[in-house]
């Protein structure tokens, strides 16, 4: 490669062309999370581009939580184990900011089939084997989120109820220490719904309480759907917190 202009409309910036094949090789495993990936002069010479282009792609893959630098050690895969990574896309937070103890408890895990909305959700075949997760999140003792989980069997060969309850922690950090399954992106739906019996008796609240909705699809390399969630949320004393850049 060169670091040459080319005005062609299919032409992909230089920098966003190694910042590709810096996740094939993420998606291959050559480098996993929590490792630390070759220097930005190693690399230069490697794919035979300048230092400022391997930065640049660096940099893109940085912003979108994939690489973490740390000053004067290097950059590093992200993984959910750090501690600010591993809670980033729970977003409840309590009103007056103050931290919190956070559990769950396994209410019960099963396998299903994929009906024609999960089918075209995690672009399989409809009925294809599914592993459906329903779970109870406590902040500080008192239950607040009914986490509605499902994903796909085959990637996650061996997952079950006694997994989960052995896991104790989050679910994207399991599946990227267990199953070598890393979400980089999630796309969410809000949405202001009335607690269900299930869901009411879960949360200890009257039949048709106010809920938040939060729908997620978590993507790993490559774009592709990994997990559905359905997180349904009581926010009297807790709200959405969500920075825009």
């Amino acid at each position: 490669m060169t670091d040459k202009a080319n005005n062609s409309p299919s032409y992909k910036p230089l920098y966003d062309q190694i910042k590709v094949l810096l996740t094939q090789s993420l998606i291959g495993g050559e480098w996993h999370p929590g490792e630390m990936i070759p220097s930005e002069i190693d690399l230069a010479s490697r794919y035979k581009v300048s230092q400022g282009t391997v930065r640049k792609a660096i940099d893109s893959l940085a912003g979108e939580n994939i690489l973490i630098r740390r000053q004067g050690k290097g950059t590093f895969v992200a993984t959910h184990k750090e501690e600010g990574i591993k809670l980033r896309f729970l977003r409840l937070t309590a009103a007056n900011g103050q931290k919190e103890v956070l559990q769950n408890e396994l209410l019960n895990c099963t396998k299903t089939k994929a009906d024609i909305r999960m089918s075209s959700i995690f672009e399989i075949k409809a009925g294809a084997a599914l592993i459906e997760v329903k779970r109870l999140l406590t902040f500080s003792g008192r239950p607040l989120i009914y986490d509605h989980i499902v994903i796909p069997a085959a990637p996650f060969k061996g997952l079950n109820g006694t997994r989960v309850e052995e896991n104790k922690g989050s679910m994207y950090s399991m599946y990227e220490t267990e199953y070598g399954v890393r979400m980089i992106r999630a796309e969410e739906r809000l949405t202001a719904v009335a607690a269900n019996s299930e869901v009411a008796e879960a949360l200890n609240l009257k039949v048709g309480s106010p809920l938040l909705s939060i729908e997620r699809v978590s993507y790993t390399y490559g774009d592709k759907p990994m997990e559905w969630r359905l997180g349904l949320c009581l926010t009297d004393d807790h709200h959405y917190m969500s920075e825009l850049e």
